[in-house]
């Protein structure tokens, strides 16, 4: 078989799956490990030990330490400290009960030996956000829920990483007699290679060493190159040391990490696109099988026991309700660092140190993933309606632009109670909507960096307010599929006023006007530089539309609020009849003699 073609055609079959994964909203290992298990054990069409040969195991273990390093890459210690109590406690009293209860499990379940089991429970303990995020956009939990599970996932994906690798080198070099020492040298060997490394990379770097063009691709060499140097200067030793390099640079002062973490994230998504594939590839059903009802007896205890208890032992301390713990318990699905570290150490520790239950730890990994993926994430949104933990609709509003318009209105909806987040690459207007409490992204909305960094869970509506006509338009294109079409809003400007419906369809969207077609940015910003003010008023049976509108002539409704809390934007399609039983947000102007109340 062709190499370049197979290789070729496992990128284009990855890529594609995550595509798959971004259009339906679904975590992307799912697709990947679905496609991987159909082209191998399933219809045999691939069957990489045969058709990779010597390269598999080089690939599988570059791969891993690229997606090692890109993980360590986003843990800073000041974000443990800084996401609330209960974070903190998962990603580390949690984190030791979930490995604790499951590498029991396993022992208890299984002919494996103590320290594979204890690896096994390292590797399951973590959830990651390539998991989470996904499924948080898709349930809408309430945002105390979203936030702990969110940030759970980022900062625990490379602790458990760490605590994965230490127990793979204790595993390899602690059992003789000189254990204590040899595991020792590793580590040592590991944090003086990682350290130095990343004391290196920062140098070049911020000393301006190096062009621009070449920080991202100088980066990779080096950590692909510290990584064969640890393992020439002590065998296994450089998966810890390419973690340690990230972590070192992760908390490195002024180091410029954001760019070097935004290329080594493409690259990972490359190779995680062909490396699950491969992985799913190599998976022996009939082993999947054997495992048999010792396995689903398992499954259930990492969802129905080690998770709970985690939770619960977490949130001592906390103000979390039941129903929040229950939901937080519900979600916890696994995800790339266990298929990937769990395969490779696999393949390792076979040929090295073959003890018992080695052969288990992939086929009980991926039914892990697979179980937690599918039962959360399809009966996640059932659980929370049942425990009426869940968002009735993603009722957050992006904001682009910061002008004065558009920072009244993200003052009005945050004083409403509702999720808002303003982003603008003007700096001096994101810090002032950030110093009164606004919830801000400071750079392009449609950007590369905005593509991996803008927090959208919860986020449902968008408010193109910018004065930059274009960027309007390319915020409408580049979020249609996010948010859908009907979502989509648009504050006109005084230039747009007569734009007809020809000029309308040349990008593809149809703009719904904010708060009506006779609303512009100067109008607004009129009222606003007349030091407006709010008016919320209940339209009834005995006070309907009709008055309101002859007693506020000049007033411009902004919204309308229903009893269940849900915020709909007026335009011009709105209706005064819908009016009835809501609440009605106005924008009015001070002097405005029918304003008074």
């Amino acid at each position: 078989m062709n190499l370049a073609f197979v290789l070729s055609g496992l990128l284009a079959l990855g890529i594609g799956a995550q595509w798959l994964a971004w259009y339906l909203k679904q975590p992307s290992i799912l697709f990947l490990l679905i496609i991987g298990i159909l082209i191998g054990p399933v219809f045999g069409w691939f069957q990489p030990d045969a058709v990779l040969g010597d390269l598999l195991f080089p690939l599988i273990s570059l791969g891993v330490a690229v997606i090692l390093f890109e993980g360590s890459l986003t843990l800073e210690f000041h974000e443990i400290r800084q996401h609330g109590l209960m974070v903190q406690n998962l990603v580390s009293i949690g984190m030791a009960v979930t490995i604790a209860v499951i590498s029991i499990a396993a022992y208890a379940l299984f002919d494996m030996n103590l320290l594979i089991a204890l690896l096994f429970g390292a590797l399951v303990c973590v959830t990651g956000p390539t998991v989470i995020a996904p499924l948080l956009r898709s349930v809408r939990p309430k945002k105390n829920i979203r936030n702990i599970l969110k940030w759970e996932g980022i900062v625990i994906d490379p602790i458990g990483a760490i605590a994965v690798v230490l127990v793979y080198e204790y595993i390899i070099h602690g059992s003789n007699s000189n254990s204590l020492m040899l595991f020792g040298k590793i580590v040592l060997v590991s944090a003086v290679i990682g350290f130095f490394g990343a004391a290196f990379l920062a140098t070049v770097i911020k000393r301006y060493w190096l062009p621009e063009y070449l920080r991202n691709v100088f980066t990779l060499a080096t950590v692909l190159f510290l990584f064969s140097l640890s393992n020439y200067a002590e065998h296994e030793s450089g998966l810890l040391t390419v973690t340690v390099l990230g972590v070192a640079l992760a908390n490195w002062p002024k180091f410029p990490r954001h760019q070097i973490l935004e290329f080594n994230e493409s690259l990972t998504i490359l190779l995680v696109s062909m490396l699950f594939i491969i992985l799913a590839a190599r998976v022996d059903l009939s082993a999947l099988v054997n495992v048999g009802f010792s396995g689903i007896l398992l499954l259930l205890i990492v969802m129905f026991i080690a998770r709970p208890l985690a939770v619960w032992v977490s949130a001592i301390g906390t103000k979390l309700t039941t129903n929040e713990k229950l939901m937080i318990s519900w979600i916890g699905p696994r995800g790339i660092v266990a298929a990937a570290i769990s395969s490779l150490f696999a393949i390792r520790l076979q040929s090295q140190q073959p003890l018992n239950g080695v052969e288990l730890l992939v086929p009980l990994v991926f039914i892990i993933i697979i179980g937690t993926v599918l039962i959360q994430g399809l009966g996640a949104k059932a659980v929370g309606n049942f425990l009426g933990v869940r968002e009735p609709v993603n009722n957050g509003i992006l904001i682009v632009g910061s002008n004065p318009v558009a920072l009244k209105i993200a003052q009005v909806i945050k004083n409403l109670g509702y999720d808002v987040l303003l982003a603008d690459s003007n700096y001096t207007n994101t810090a002032k909507a950030r110093m009164e409490g606004v919830r801000t992204y400071f750079g392009n909305p449609v950007s590369e960096h905005a593509e991996r960094n803008l927090d959208l869970i919860g986020i449902g509506l968008l408010f193109a307010m910018s004065t930059d006509k274009e960027l309007n338009t390319l915020c409408e294109l580049h979020f249609k599929h996010e948010f859908g079409e009907q979502n989509l809003y648009r504050l006109r400007l005084t230039q747009e006023k007569e734009q007809n419906e020809r000029a309308q369809k040349q990008h593809s969207v149809t703009s719904q006007w904010l708060f009506g077609n006779e609303t512009t940015y100067h109008k607004l910003a009129s009222l606003v530089a007349k030091q407006s003010r709010i008016k919320t008023t209940a339209i009834t049976a005995a006070y309907g539309y009709e008055q309101y509108t002859q007693d506020n002539k000049n007033a411009i409704p902004l919204f309308t609020i229903d009893k269940n809390g849900i915020l709909r934007v007026v335009t011009s399609g709105f209706k005064p009849e819908t009016a009835k039983d809501k609440k009605i947000v106005a924008l009015v102007a001070e002097e405005d003699p029918t304003s008074k109340n």
